[in-house]
């Protein structure tokens, strides 16, 4: 008797085996025509991932193409090639006495500077002399100047093409106009707190050693990076 029960399975079982496999057949092709239906492009689905960063990443190093994800990146690819606005560095250095106050100024998407400072011309002799008496000056790059390693403070603020036109032009005329050197009165300190104060700054008393004061022209203007001139300047 146990083996009669062991008999294959007849032919009812056979057709109901089939049409509950068609079932479930038909149900997953009716859920995914559901999908399709509300998404009919497959490629937005993987355009809108719930890791947003993963796509970002893997966006930016495909190659490009139409997707909309593709002209995601393509301000910041332009971003790259505009240029940075103008600046003015206020900078502080080590020297032989107790150091030297000068600007750099230019435009950031250029490495070149240019360099101006009030310093005695010449070596000792009209460096000594000018504590007593006005001596001849030189208003460009001094030794040192361009040398980071001799650096000890320095203070950039930043320009509009139309503000560093002038502040550029004024710094030029100060040049121009600055033939002496004296440590208590037209020292270097002096020189670039003109510049400064044509920018707007505010300015410490320029009876100060060079990293001192660049320090302090920071801290009393809170540290702002930015400078506008006034409209009559």
């Amino acid at each position: 008797m146990a083996r009669a029960n062991r008999r294959p399975p007849g032919l009812a079982f056979l057709v109901g085996a089939s049409f509950f496999v068609a079932c479930v057949g038909l149900g997953s092709e009716s859920s995914s025509a559901q999908q399709m239906a509300a998404n009919p492009d497959p490629l937005q689905q993987r355009d809108t991932p719930r890791k947003p960063a993963v796509r970002l990443s893997t966006t930016a190093n495909a190659a490009p193409s139409d997707s909309p994800s593709s002209t995601e990146v393509k301000p910041v690819r332009r971003s790259a090639s505009v240029k940075g606005p103008y600046y003015v560095d206020f900078r502080a250095r080590t020297a032989a006495s107790y150091g030297h106050a000068f600007v750099w100024y230019g435009k950031t998407s250029e490495r070149q500077v240019e360099v101006a400072g009030l310093h005695p011309a010449g070596d000792t002799v009209p460096y000594v002399l000018g504590h007593l008496m006005f001596v001849p000056s030189e208003t460009g790059a001094s030794y040192g100047d361009l040398d980071v390693q001799y650096l000890t403070a320095s203070y950039r603020v930043y320009l509009s093409e139309a503000d560093a036109k002038k502040v550029f032009a004024h710094i030029k005329h100060l040049q121009a106009t600055s033939p002496v050197w004296n440590a208590e009165t037209t020292n270097c300190t002096a020189f670039i707190g003109r510049i400064a104060s044509f920018m707007g700054l505010k300015t410490p008393f320029h009876l100060m050693k060079p990293e001192e004061y660049v320090n302090q022209l920071r801290a009393l203007n809170g540290g702002r990076q930015t400078a506008q001139l006034a409209s009559d300047n």
